[in-house]
């Protein structure tokens, strides 16, 4: 990468997952929320009703600040290392990549990313679900997990969470960068695709990668949250788990939440790309 390339593709990633994720907190913490507790709430209506009694309007953002922590660097690890992925892959030729090579070099950089910042999405996870007044800060429900559960507790899903990081990751990069380029072939007198051309290009790609990988998602934050849950009858393996589920609640239990976590998928990844485009291009960063 080009001298002083990567500290620009660290801040034009950190800036699109920052703004994406605080615009879209409340849907998120309903998402993990119906994940985890779907039997108990029912609903979006009856987990929102739920959360404004518990901890006020305030409450929809509770987590926020670990997810706003979480996201800079995994947004900027993950669409820097995917720039670096696709420079190996090409080499020294100045071919245009297939989908195929952007799906490897896409699924290299979410694994990358998430490995990195995993014990910030236990984190997150944890947070989301707290009462008011368990925790004081980020630092003290670290230390809290930490000395009740020890070290393993914060890479508690990890295996499904990468699992499912890969597909969705290779999905997601791939069909935007795909879509758009496209896009750019047939209107050659467009330079520079508008704002609703990102949007569209950012939902579609992120709905592929969440249809593939959400089972395997609703599988990690369960895993994450046992010890709030104290769900003794409840598997501590992924495996385990996925059987347990099947077995109480059916398929249509592997996709509890999904419905709140598409609601945020077009605001989210759509805000990101777009953030992520012209932070892009305010700081010179070309991507090939």
């Amino acid at each position: 990468m080009h001298t002083g390339m990567w500290w620009r593709h660290l801040v034009a990633g950190g800036l699109a997952g920052a703004v994406s994720r605080t615009c879209t907190a409340p849907l998120d913490r309903i998402k993990v929320f119906l994940q985890v507790s779907g039997a108990e709430f029912g609903s979006i209506s009856a987990c929102l009703r739920h959360m404004l009694r518990e901890g006020g309007v305030s409450s929809l953002w509770r987590g926020n600040g670990i997810n706003v922590l979480k996201i800079a660097p995994e947004s900027a690890l993950k669409f820097m290392a995917y720039e670096q992925a696709k420079r190996l892959i090409r080499g020294d030729s100045e071919r245009e990549l297939g989908i195929y090579e952007r799906f490897a070099a896409g699924s290299l950089a979410g694994g990358i990313s998430q490995t990195v910042i995993y014990p910030l999405e236990v984190l997150k996870t944890r947070l989301a679900l707290r009462k008011t007044g368990q925790y004081k800060s980020i630092w003290d429900a670290t230390c809290k997990i930490y000395r009740k559960e020890g070290l393993r507790s914060f890479y508690r899903g990890y295996v499904p969470n990468l699992l499912g990081i890969i597909p969705y990751a290779g999905i997601d990069l791939a069909i935007y960068e795909t879509l758009k380029k496209t896009y750019i072939r047939r209107h050659p007198e467009e330079t520079d695709p508008g704002i609703l051309v990102l949007l569209g290009c950012g939902t579609a790609s992120s709905s592929c990668g969440q249809i593939a990988s959400y089972p395997l998602a609703l599988v990690r934050t369960r895993l994450q949250a046992q010890a709030v849950t104290n769900d003794s009858n409840s598997s501590a393996s992924m495996v385990g788990l996925f059987k347990t589920i099947i077995q109480r609640e059916g398929v249509a239990g592997l996709y509890r939440g999904i419905t709140p976590n598409f609601m945020k998928v077009a605001p989210a990844v759509s805000i990101s790309y777009v953030v992520y485009e012209y932070s892009r291009r305010a700081l010179g960063v070309t991507m090939i």
